[in-house]
């Protein structure tokens, strides 16, 4: 059943608010099951014996290769059929995988393991985003929104805490002989682990009610997200619009991504082990993300209110000038505690863009293909970021600065691929605003 957007009738607070809430926890154990392989890059590279190309790969395309491609056919799906549903199927997916990351042996079986993680995790924001798009009126989407998309500060969070006390316990116990999985090691524990504990998480989306579908807000009566030909041709009619707003969020997940080295980078650019970076990241994540989530999504909404509509996009511009120079600074930082304040500074720049970016998105796009272009907007970005941040890094230290200096690798990336966007922006703040116009005309 739909409504128009006219006539829409929402469902009450609280059941926005608990959507939001179960929808941020499911967001949480993908971000940790995500990340974690980036904490355990150095006893994974030992053990298994592999390149830093290979790592890269690991970290990159492994995740996004489904990740990517299979985002836009459950988007399809999103605008169709029971979202719970699929968030479901798509949690205990993911977590089965986790767990069966532990279980690898060699390059290859860690490689598909971490396929079907990315496989899981592509059912879940093009869902979370149609659903809160159904659950709140425009005008105060941006803070469920944000807070949603805090589940990647409090998943990355989560993960580093974990890590860094596996990691810290192993050095001082001796691991048990678990039934049926033998003797595994200290990164096995962490994967086996998280996997184990996301199983339980994803029923209660099987016994979720959904609000009711919101029809409406296009500028082309003939477009109903029928299929994917369809939304594809729209993109192509305006891309334009989409292009140069995407040049912003690739620039921010490139960065993003390339930061899954930066526990290596610690480590042998400052001799943090990886115990000591896991945990003061962990402990540090919180009490700055969360505040930076709900500013920005606050401030969203709050400008938006006043009329402001470029607000989105504005606090996403202001986040680029933030994040691009302080990253490319904190690898070539005196020591690790000031490349450490350098970078918690620059990530406040990620977070804000993060928190926005889907808002600013769901301004220019059609009601009726939501799904669709969410899916299709983590799609770009996933294969843009995930192939070409862990990867391009990995490309460097090995074969240009050496791997004793993967700290020059990681301050390049947001130095080569920051330029073009910035530079782009005032073409995108003027397609962004007059494709805003012509949708609520």
């Amino acid at each position: 059943m739909t409504e128009t957007a006219d006539k829409q009738t929402f469902p009450p607070s609280r059941a926005g608010w608990t959507l939001v809430t179960l929808l941020m926890i499911a967001y949480v154990f993908s971000y940790t099951d995500r990340v974690i392989l980036s904490i355990l890059v150095e006893p994974i590279k030992q053990d298994l014996q592999l390149s830093d190309v290979q790592i890269g790969l690991l970290l990159g395309p492994a995740f996004a290769i489904f990740y990517a491609t299979m985002g836009l056919p459950f988007g399809w799906l999103a605008d169709r059929y029971r979202r719970t549903w699929i968030i479901g199927g798509g949690f205990l997916l993911w977590s089965v995988a986790t767990f069966a990351s532990g279980m690898a042996r060699n390059f290859a079986q860690l490689f598909t393991a971490r396929m079907s993680v990315g496989v899981g995790e592509a059912t879940l924001s093009p869902c979370a985003m149609s659903l809160i798009a159904d659950s709140f009126p425009k005008e105060r989407r941006g803070k469920p929104i944000a807070i949603y998309s805090m589940g990647i500060v409090l998943g990355s969070s989560v993960a580093f805490l974990i890590g860094a006390f596996v990691l810290g316990w192993t050095k001082h116990a001796e691991l048990p002989e678990l039934p049926l999985l033998g003797v595994l090691e200290p990164w096995q524990v962490v994967f086996v682990a998280i996997g184990a504990v996301g199983i339980l998480p994803a029923l209660p989306f099987f016994m979720m009610r959904e609000p009711k579908r919101m029809i409406g807000q296009t500028v082309d009566e003939t477009l109903q997200g029928s299929n994917v030909a369809d939304v594809l041709e729209y993109v192509g009619r305006n891309w334009k619009v989409y292009a140069s707003f995407m040049t912003l969020v690739c620039l921010m997940i490139t960065v993003a991504y390339a930061g899954y080295w930066n526990p290596a980078m610690f480590e042998r650019t400052f001799g943090w082990s990886g115990e000591k970076y896991s945990l003061i990241n962990g402990i540090v994540t919180l009490p700055v993300g969360v505040p930076v989530y709900f500013a920005a999504g606050w401030l969203s909404d709050r400008l938006t209110a006043k009329g402001k509509r470029m607000a989105p996009l504005n606090i996403m511009i202001a986040g680029t000038f933030i994040m691009v120079p302080l990253y490319a600074l904190t690898p070539l930082m005196p020591d690790g505690v000031s490349a450490f304040v350098v970078l918690t500074l620059g990530g406040v720049g990620i977070m804000a863009i993060t928190a926005v970016s889907v808002t600013a998105l769901l301004n220019i796009t059609p009601a009726t293909i939501r799904g669709q272009i969410v899916a299709l907007y983590y799609m770009t970005m996933s294969m843009f970021g995930l192939f070409v941040g862990p990867t391009t890094v990995g490309f460097l230290s090995q074969e240009v600065y050496g791997e004793a200096h993967l700290n020059y690798a990681l301050a390049t990336v947001p130095i080569i691929f920051g330029l073009i966007p910035i530079l782009l922006i005032p073409v995108t703040r003027r397609l962004y605003q007059q494709h805003m116009e012509r949708l609520e005309k």
